[in-house]
């Protein structure tokens, strides 16, 4: 593989002289919400000066201050007698970081960055995300919550207690910014594929907003990550002496509850009702009805239920473009019955819907298996969510008799059960379907339940494959290649956000993310599929992100749901007036002089 660093150098000036992928926004709609770019809106007052200003990362610029900036900010001699282009100084970065040998000391060298200068960190990202979203979020940023206790810098969001109940409003004044429009709260029960996770879990809000920042231009100021911590069920964490969250099992009940609805009320009445919260990485047990209670009186919405069933059933609509046929002619098995499984079953049926299919025929397309095998209506003690699923068929134990058995035309893996799909259910799902649909959703890369490379060997080039985290492209004996679709949910929140932190929807319903899936889709080009992609390329993320903002803020005031008047007749304007752009900003003062007689010094 030709080294990073050096194609990198090869095309520094041709990748960085575009803004990152979005179209150009004039001056003035961005002066109008102090998203300012230096060229366009001169200059930034600030009242910090000297030593502050180059521990700000929202205002240090580096080697990048100007000797003028330097002189009347107070920082000259503070910093080396250079001076840079932000070009160069994502040249040195990427240096530094072609240095790093492991994935997480890359992690930690990024985040570092982020915590010393904000805008060359999204200027490095946004300019690379294929490379580097593998790093800041799925897979690495596991194995960085895993280890968060020995990463961790500096602050980077907001730690609540359970011992902080009745306290929670005085809490959020701790956070140095006001104009807050989205909050990633996660309390670390289920992070990814890994478990209950405590106060480490911190690390998934932080890269979530991250990619709130990266992928759909929220502006970073108007972000704050937020973890819950009400102890842990990991004992491994709880014998720990370096453990740095609380040392106590999980608190539950109606104490949780209380600390949850405290948590809603404290955010809204100091933000806003239309700020934006995003639940992420619940355990089902609370997942489900956490955003049942809140769907409808707050603007929220569950990453783990809904974005992953809205970029999944994004790569079903593309499927159906290669199987030539409709999305009611498919039956699907479920390798999980949790949140994910459950918010892609049920975009799948509204879906099918939209295609003229009843409710109860569509449900029958549903087949789902958990740890006890199959669900079906014998089965005792089942739970709302999977009571709904539940088939009307005798018992069965394993997912390779369920396949054998149904004949499925996509099986979708969302149980964080690695190797679950085995070489049987794939040579099976070959020989049922002409082009069986096999989705590996499950992150991290190791709990991926085939790999890219199983499918499209067993199936002999014929599967249509997805998968959670990321693949290599895959070259068969026979010459052909693929490039395997990454469903990441980051095609999904990045845009939902920005649609909706601009428009002011105060709802979040289940048909924007259905209007998501299908903006995602129409991104997909037929060279895309014959390449094997379910997916447009990461690096015009941005650009996916951007359409489905406009067609959130479309859907909004057309549904009357958007609470900003008057409406803007020009959408996409209106978005891109919103977006945060990572170009220096200019400090200069503004100097000027008088005429010489205003001037004229009275003397005695």
């Amino acid at each position: 593989m030709q080294s990073f660093c050096k194609t990198a150098t090869n095309n520094l000036m041709k990748i960085l002289s575009r803004n990152a992928g979005f179209p150009s926004v004039s001056p003035t709609s961005r002066a109008g919400l102090g998203i300012a770019r230096a060229s366009h809106s001169g200059i930034v007052p600030t009242k910090k000066r000297g030593y502050d200003i180059t521990r700000n990362p929202h205002l240090n610029k580096g080697m990048a201050f100007t000797l003028e900036e330097r002189l009347q900010l107070g920082i000259h001699g503070l910093l080396p007698p250079c001076f840079l282009s932000q070009d160069v100084q994502v040249l040195r970065v990427m240096k530094s970081y072609e240095t790093r040998s492991s994935d997480l000391d890359k992690y930690i060298l990024l985040m570092t960055l982020q915590d010393r200068n904000e805008k060359l960190f999204y200027r490095l990202l946004t300019s690379y995300i294929e490379e580097f979203m593998p790093i800041v979020y799925t897979p690495t940023v596991g194995l960085a919550c895993q280890q968060y206790g020995l990463a961790f810098r500096r602050p980077r969001g907001l730690f609540i207690t359970i011992h902080d109940k009745g306290h929670i409003a005085t809490m959020l004044n701790s956070w140095p910014e006001d104009d807050i429009k989205a909050i990633v709260v996660t309390d670390g029960e289920r992070i990814l594929g890994l478990g209950d996770l405590g106060s480490y879990g911190m690390g998934i809000p932080v890269g979530k907003l991250a990619l709130y920042t990266a992928c759909g231009g929220v502006r970073p100021q108007n972000c704050l990550p937020v973890l819950l911590d009400v102890g842990t069920d990991n004992q491994t964490l709880l014998e720990d002496p370096l453990y740095i969250g609380l040392k106590h099992k999980r608190v539950r009940g109606k104490e949780y509850d209380e600390l949850i609805d405290e948590f809603m009320k404290a955010v809204t009445d100091k933000y806003g009702m239309n700020c934006l919260i995003q639940f992420e990485d619940f355990a089902n047990s609370n997942a489900f009805r956490i955003l049942n209670k809140y769907r409808n009186k707050y603007c929220t919405f569950n990453d783990d239920i809904q974005g992953t069933a809205s970029v999944a059933v994004a790569g079903i609509l593309a499927a159906l473009r290669i199987t030539k046929n409709k999305l009611s002619d498919h039956k699907f098995v479920f390798q999980g019955a949790g949140e994910a499984a459950m918010g892609i079953a049920h975009l799948i049926i509204m879906a099918m819907k939209k295609e003229g299919v009843p409710y109860a025929e569509a449900v029958k397309k549903i087949w789902m298996v958990d740890s006890k095998g199959l669900i079906v209506k014998s089965r005792g003690n089942l739970n709302h969510e999977k009571e709904q699923f539940a088939q009307e068929h005798p018992e069965v134990r394993t997912l390779e008799e369920v396949v054998q058995i149904v004949k499925p035309t996509a099986i979708i893996g969302v149980a964080a059960i690695g190797g679950a799909f085995t070489e049987k259910i794939i040579k099976d799902m070959a020989s049922f379907n002409k082009q069986p649909i096999i989705f590996a959703l499950s992150n991290p890369t190791s709990k991926a339940e085939c790999t890219a490379e199983q499918c499209y060997t067993l199936t002999e080039g014929r599967g249509i494959f997805a998968s959670g985290s990321p693949f290599d492209k895959v070259t068969l004996a026979d010459g052909r290649s693929f490039v395997p679709g990454q469903g990441n949910n980051a095609y999904v929140f990045p845009g939902v956000a920005l649609g909706v932190i601009a428009c002011g929807v105060r709802h979040i319903s289940d048909d924007i993310f259905l209007t998501t899936a299908e903006a995602i889709a129409q991104e997909v080009t037929e060279q895309h599929l014959a390449e094997g992609r379910l997916y447009p390329p990461l690096s015009t993320i941005r650009e996916v992100s951007f359409k489905i903002a406009v067609k959130v803020v479309n859907y909004a005031y057309r549904n009357d749901i958007a609470s900003f008047y008057p409406e803007p007749e020009d959408k996409e304007a209106f978005i891109r007036s919103h977006v945060y752009s990572p170009d220096y900003d200019s400090f200069t003062l503004d100097t000027y002089s008088w005429p010489d007689h205003a001037m004229q010094v009275q003397d005695v």
